[in-house]
């Protein structure tokens, strides 16, 4: 009879670590590949999403977050600055989602995309820890929109007006005066409070943004959520979630919040950059379908509940000045409207450069009364006529009492050009707008 072969011994390595997890309480793993921008790591069992600190052998630490799995091995996306970061490197699990300090003490303070403040003052104890598992409001709980969003801008409230809480798109190129627009926004609207995400901007751009295009005034009521473009891809994400959660605590406060995004645009590259890391396969233009399923669940957190509102614009970056580059035509289709701007007309010094007629308010005609909707309809011919005939014009070959619609619509342009133009710190109350807009209407 042969004798039964002995078991396999328990290798003590094998269990050191889950030994001392278990006697701190601690969740540790350790890094095990690094491969482009994802850090594979073993010994740790966390679910997507979760956020987990890297302990360099340097002395550095940075969060990082759970993007996906390759067989048993979580990948994880760096969110700090790791320069030395090595295999065996211990992993500690923080949190299986982000946490948040939220609340009216954020207002006035410019924070990172994990909501740690960036102007050298600490956040206020008032603030409530919240973990951020976000589900957009359920859509009978959605209230019709049928309150005008009053933006101070005449050609927004005339000819495009808005809800409140509706969701719109700022559609433009570089140097289109988007930056701009959105800082009319912050400053001009009638809010509670502007919660504004710069995602992907350039470093020496937001204090500028701050200070000038801003200025005291519209920092005054404002939260700045900022990642600019040199963070990994995890932190251009999260900031655009981070500046969607505060907004959606004021809201729940009862409040009228302004969201401001700049831009949803690269947001979308930085999930790009995300899903191809784990393995996603590239479809239109390189993007992956993770791409095309995470912008409604980011737009759809914004709108109006039976508590408050969010109304929200999205800048969108027009590559190439192609509006039907898979983003943009993505956006039309998610959004209540869209304002185009035209760099035609800033370099002929129409600020905001709102090219009017391919812009839409998806709301407007339920919004306006009969008569101020008449008025923008006969502004909107007038302008339409002339862009037809422009060429015309401009060459000389058009006589004067050809066509006495096109003679009005001439004599017309330097009013209607005078109506839409307005400067950065200008207000236009929306009962002196509509007046003007019947005026001009006749």
């Amino acid at each position: 009879m042969k004798n039964a072969p002995f078991p396999e011994l328990v290798k003590a390595d094998d269990y050191r670590q889950t030994i001392r997890n278990a006697i701190d309480g601690r969740v540790v793993g350790s890094v095990h590949a690094i491969v482009g921008n994802r850090v594979e790591v073993r010994g740790l069992s966390v679910p997507v999403g979760s956020i987990c600190t890297i302990h360099t052998r340097s002395g550095q630490k940075g969060a990082a977050k759970v993007i996906g799995f390759r067989d048993d091995s979580p990948i994880l996306a760096v969110m700090d600055e790791l320069s030395a970061l090595s295999s065996g490197d211990p992993v500690e699990l923080q949190s299986h989602s982000v946490n948040l300090r939220l609340g009216e003490g954020l207002i006035g303070r410019v924070v990172d995309a994990l909501g740690r403040p960036l102007d050298g003052r600490p956040l206020p104890a008032s603030l409530t820890s919240t973990s951020i598992n976000m589900e957009p409001p359920a859509s009978l709980d959605r209230p019709p929109i049928e309150t005008v969003f009053e933006t101070g801008i005449r050609s927004i409230d005339g000819l495009l007006t808005c809800g409140l809480g509706q969701r719109l798109g700022i559609f433009a190129g570089a140097g289109g005066g988007k930056s701009t627009l959105m800082g009319m926004l912050a400053k001009n609207s009638k809010a509670d409070a502007v919660v504004i995400g710069l995602i992907g901007e350039r470093g020496r751009e937001v204090r500028e943004f701050i200070e000038h295009t801003l200025g005291k005034k519209g920092m005054a009521r404002s939260t700045l959520v900022v990642s600019t473009n040199d963070q990994p891809a995890t932190m251009r994400i999260q900031a655009a979630w981070t500046a969607t959660a505060i907004a959606t605590a004021l809201r729940d406060q009862g409040k009228n919040v302004v969201l401001l995004m700049d831009s949803i645009t690269r947001f979308a590259t930085a999930q790009r950059e995300i899903g191809l890391a784990v393995g996603e396969p590239p479809t239109t233009r390189g993007y992956p379908p993770s791409v095309f399923s995470t912008l409604p669940k980011l737009v759809e957190q914004s709108g109006r509940t039976e508590r408050g509102s969010i109304t929200a614009f999205y800048a969108v970056l027009v590559d190439g000045d192609d509006n039907n580059e898979p983003i943009s035509d993505n956006l039309r289709g998610l959004l209540d409207g869209h304002f185009f701007l035209s760099r035609k007309l800033g370099s002929e010094g129409h600020w905001p450069a709102i090219d009017v007629l391919e812009s839409l308010s998806r709301l407007q005609t339920k919004l306006i009364p009969a008569n101020s909707l008449a008025a923008a309809t006969q502004l909107r011919k007038w302008l339409a006529n002339y862009r037809t005939n422009e060429d015309l014009i401009n060459i000389g070959a058009y006589r004067a009492g050809t066509n006495p619609e096109l003679d009005k619509t001439i004599e017309m342009q330097p009013m209607l050009k005078q109506f839409l133009t307005q400067k950065s710190n200008e207000v236009s109350p929306l009962a002196i707008t509509m007046k003007a807009m019947q005026t001009l209407a006749g």
